[in-house]
């Protein structure tokens, strides 16, 4: 059995300003997928997309808070907020699901672009392959926080978290990290380069996405502790496995309707 790092989550303090390690990763993500897009929209010449490039940021930015919110009063906890609406607001108590901000990404970002006359899935393989980075960074602060721990587990790098008994458990946040982290982010820009090697047709990188994450996601959670307001589905699967299958049937109907689309 492995201690848990003592990480104060509180990266310093400025008078009644808190700057927390769990938000620092996400201004990371956030960095890490501007250079990586504004790098491809250089490579690519995609001078339109360079053109609305700040602007689709911004909503995109937005879009991802609010529907990771949202998706998480809606999927995870929507009777208590039912009750306590006020409390939606409060996001400094937690609660983000990706699940939520995958919709509003694709929603936001399809509005966009056709708004603005952009091939919505040309720029969706722009995004999504950067998509990993804030992933992995998101379960590191997940991490520091002792939070989305896992399964009670006697492997020798299980962990007592603080806040979860005193029993060791998996370190399923750094499981997440590497799987939905590195391992996809090295899938998907491997894909992204043979993509335009052999002329793949708009739309496969999102559809390579949405599926293996949806595997990763779901392998993972194997190992995760189930929220405990929900517990286990049919008596064995999680409401995270329920929701990124549906991520993996999507992926494949989007996969199969773009390469047929290529082929006529």
């Amino acid at each position: 059995m492995l201690s848990f790092p003592k990480i104060d989550p509180v990266l310093f303090k400025l008078g009644p300003l808190q700057v927390r390690w769990y938000g620092l990763m996400y201004v990371l993500g956030f960095c890490g997928s501007y250079f990586l897009v504004r790098h491809q929209i250089s490579k690519f010449r995609l001078q339109k997309l360079a053109v609305e490039f700040e602007n689709l940021n911004f909503v995109l930015i937005i879009s991802l808070v609010l529907g990771g919110r949202l998706g998480y009063v809606f999927f995870y906890n929507f009777p208590y907020y039912l009750e306590h609406p006020l409390e939606i607001f409060a996001t400094w108590h937690g609660g983000m699901s990706f699940h939520g901000a995958v919709i509003a990404l694709v929603l936001a970002g399809y509005l966009y672009c056709r708004k603005k006359g952009l091939n919505f899935l040309e720029t969706a393989d722009i995004y999504v392959v950067t998509t990993p980075v804030g992933l992995g960074l998101g379960r590191l602060g997940n991490f520091i926080n002792a939070e989305l721990f896992g399964r009670v587990s006697d492997v020798p790098w299980a962990m007592v978290f603080p806040g979860a008994g005193p029993l060791a458990r998996h370190p399923s946040q750094l499981y997440e990290a590497l799987l939905e982290g590195v391992v996809l982010f090295v899938i998907l820009w491997r894909l992204k380069t043979e993509k335009y090697r052999r002329r793949w047709a708009h739309g496969t990188m999102l559809a390579a996405f949405l599926v293996f994450y949806g595997f990763f996601r779901i392998f993972s959670e194997f190992f995760r502790q189930p929220d405990a307001q929900i517990g286990f589905l049919a008596g064995f699967i999680t409401r995270g496995q329920l929701l990124s299958a549906v991520m993996i049937c999507a992926g494949l109907i989007l996969y199969f309707n773009v390469k047929n689309e290529s082929n006529v």
